[in-house]
């Protein structure tokens, strides 16, 4: 069903599919179909259209001169993502799991310019949600303030199946690894997390963990 890396295959809308309400743009065409790690964009690529993950999730990230790799944003399932203020992508964009694309494109004139404004404006608060998470002192807090924003952007949730790996979310809140596996670990053991499996997780006390956030 899925193609391999960088070669996307285009299907109709599946129903058990279907993206969340609430954001835009609507679905407006056919939804191209990604393998996970596939790259939808590089930095430096042409910009001019929109994208609104269906179903799975995406991964923005920069490259820095050193090779380390810095994620500035997840998008999940009802979430537009690649308004650029240039004509350049200024980010890599790549799928983090099975995912689900439609396009809008802006040259072709099918938003609005209220519908960019407030997408405009999601996307600065998006970015100041990232700088304060990191900023946080603790990397257990900002471990917890990740999961309680993954748990709101899903509809307040207790159960989030996690659509990054550990080394995602580390490169997300510029942590190794191995402090994230420790974070997660740390939750477990004071009965703030429960773990179903290795990428589902039970928010079993979300008071102590927005607590935990400040």
């Amino acid at each position: 069903m899925f193609s391999s890396a960088r070669k996307p295959t285009q299907s109709n809308t599946p129903a058990a599919l279907r993206p969340l309400s609430g954001s835009y743009p609507p679905c407006v065409g056919q939804i191209t179909l990604f393998a996970p790690d596939t790259e939808i964009f590089a930095q430096g690529d042409r910009a001019g259209s929109l994208y609104r993950v269906e179903f799975g999730a995406v991964r923005v990230y920069r490259l820095h001169a050193d090779g380390r790799r810095q994620i500035v944003a997840f998008h999940l399932a009802g979430e537009t993502f690649g308004l650029e203020a240039g004509g350049t992508h200024r980010f890599f964009a790549e799928t983090t799991v099975h995912a689900g694309l439609s396009k809008v494109s802006l040259v072709a004139g099918e938003m609005v310019s209220q519908d960019l404004m407030a997408l405009a404006l999601g996307s600065m608060l998006d970015a100041r949600e990232h700088l304060l998470v990191v900023g946080r002192q603790s990397a257990l807090e900002r471990l917890g303030a990740f999961l309680v924003d993954l748990a709101e952007r899903l509809g307040d949730v207790d159960t989030i199946d996690l659509q990054m790996t550990r080394v995602d979310i580390g490169d997300y809140l510029g942590m190794t690894i191995e402090t994230v596996s420790r974070g997660f670990s740390k939750l477990r053991d004071e009965g703030i997390l429960k773990f179903h499996g290795v990428k589902t997780i039970e928010i079993v006390q979300p008071e102590r963990l927005a607590l935990l956030c400040g």
